[in-house]
C-alpha cells in the first residue's frame, strides 16, 4: 500500500462545525501502562470542542479539555492534564484522526489514564468516525492562520510554522539505523489525502531499547501488533511494513495530532526536522505567546487550498515546493 501521488479534493475543507451522529466505542490495550481500557466517543454540541473525561475515577469531574495549555510532560506520547494530578496519555493518534474527519466537538470518555494503542496507526480511530457517522452542526468553523514564521528547536531538531494556503506538512527524519536512515515526506493535506496516505502509518520503536523503556514503566503494552519493531536492518513484523517510508509517515500523523490542540485546523505550512512531541507541543507556546504571529479566520471566508496531495521527495515537484518552504 504506498498511494505516495494521492490527489484530494480540493473543495473538502468543511464551513461548519461537525461532531458524530452516534455514540461509538472500542476496546484495546494501553502503549505504555499496557492495561486493557475502553473508549467511547460521545457527539457533544457546536463550540463545545474535543473534551476528554477520565470514567473511572468516581465522584469526579474529571475532564480535560484537548488544548496545547493543557498538555503534561510524559515522554514517548502526547498527554494532558486537569492541572490536579489527572492525565489522558497517549492522545496524539485519536487527534490526528479527528483532524483528519474534520471533527470540531467531541466528548472521550477512557475508564483509564491512557487510550488504547489499536495498532499504532490513527486508522482504527478514523474507521470509527466513519461507522459513528458525521454531522454538521449550526455553527460556523473557524481556524487559525498562520500570520508570521514561528519556529522552535536549532539546527539538529526544529519545528516551523508558515503562512501558507490550506494546511501542509514536510517532515525529515534521520536515523543511524539502516532499516530507517534518512526519509522524507510533504503532504497537502485533505481528509482523502489523510485517510489513504498517512493514516494507517503505525508508531515504531527499537529493539535495544525495549528493556530500558519497560524499566522506566513505559512500552508495557507494546508488541507486533500495536507497533512497527527495528533491529538494526530489519524488520521484526512479520507482515512487514505498510508503506516503504511509513516510519516518515508516522511522524507526519503525530504532528498532525499535536497540532489539533491548537483548538483549531491550522491554515499554513508546517516543517518538522528530527521533531517529537515536545517540540511540536513548544511550537504551539510559541506561537499562541506572539499574537501577531495568528488570527483567527471563518473556513467559508478562507482563501482555498493548494492542491491536496502526498509527495515522496523523489518526486521533483516535492522538492521544489519542500526546498521552497525551508
Amino acid at each position: 500500500m504506498d498511494q505516495s501521488g494521492l490527489s484530494g479534493d480540493r473543495t473538502d475543507r468543511p464551513s461548519r462545525q461537525r461532531t458524530l451522529k452516534n455514540r461509538i466505542h472500542c476496546s484495546g490495550v494501553s502503549l505504555h501502562h499496557g492495561t486493557r481500557v475502553t473508549m467511547t466517543l460521545v457527539p457533544a454540541s457546536p463550540d463545545s470542542g474535543i473534551v476528554f473525561r477520565r470514567t473511572d475515577i468516581a465522584g469526579a469531574n474529571c475532564t480535560i479539555a484537548a488544548t496545547w495549555e493543557n498538555v503534561a510532560e510524559m515522554p514517548y506520547c502526547s498527554a494532558l492534564t486537569d492541572g490536579a494530578g489527572i492525565i489522558v496519555a497517549t492522545v496524539e493518534h485519536l487527534l490526528a484522526a479527528l483532524a483528519g474527519a474534520a471533527i470540531d466537538n467531541l466528548v472521550v470518555e477512557v475508564n483509564g489514564p491512557e487510550l488504547p494503542i489499536m495498532d499504532g496507526s490513527a486508522w482504527p480511530f478514523l474507521f470509527l468516525t466513519e461507522c459513528a457517522g458525521i454531522i454538521e452542526q449550526d455553527a460556523p468553523r473557524r481556524a487559525i492562520e498562520i500570520l508570521q514564521k514561528v519556529s522552535v528547536g536549532g539546527p539538529e531538531r526544529s519545528a516551523t510554522l508558515l503562512p501558507g494556503r490550506g494546511f501542509s506538512v514536510a517532515f525529515t527524519i534521520d536515523y543511524e539505523i539502516p532499516a530507517v536512515a534518512h526519509q522524507e515526506g510533504f503532504a497537502q493535506l485533505s481528509a482523502e489525502v489523510f485517510k489513504s496516505a498517512l493514516s494507517r502509518a503505525r508508531t515504531y520503536g527499537f529493539l535495544h531499547e525495549v528493556d530500558m523503556l519497560r524499566a522506566a514503566g513505559l512500552a508495557r503494552g507494546a508488541s507486533l501488533d500495536n507497533a512497527i519493531v527495528v533491529n538494526g536492518a530489519d524488520i521484526m513484523n512479520q507482515v512487514g511494513l505498510r508503506y516503504r517510508d511509513e516510519f516518515v509517515r508516522h511522524k507526519m500523523v503525530d504532528a498532525v495530532g499535536d497540532l489539533y490542540l491548537a483548538g483549531a485546523p491550522l491554515l499554513g505550512q508546517f516543517i518538522g526536522l528530527r521533531s517529537g512531541h515536545r517540540l511540536n507541543h513548544q511550537l504551539l507556546r510559541a506561537l499562541f505567546s506572539n499574537r501577531d504571529a495568528w488570527r483567527y479566520v471563518s473556513l467559508g471566508d478562507a482563501a482555498p487550498p493548494a492542491e491536496a496531495a502526498f509527495y515522496r521527495p523523489s518526486d521533483a515537484t516535492a522538492v521544489a515546493r519542500h526546498s521552497a518552504i525551508a
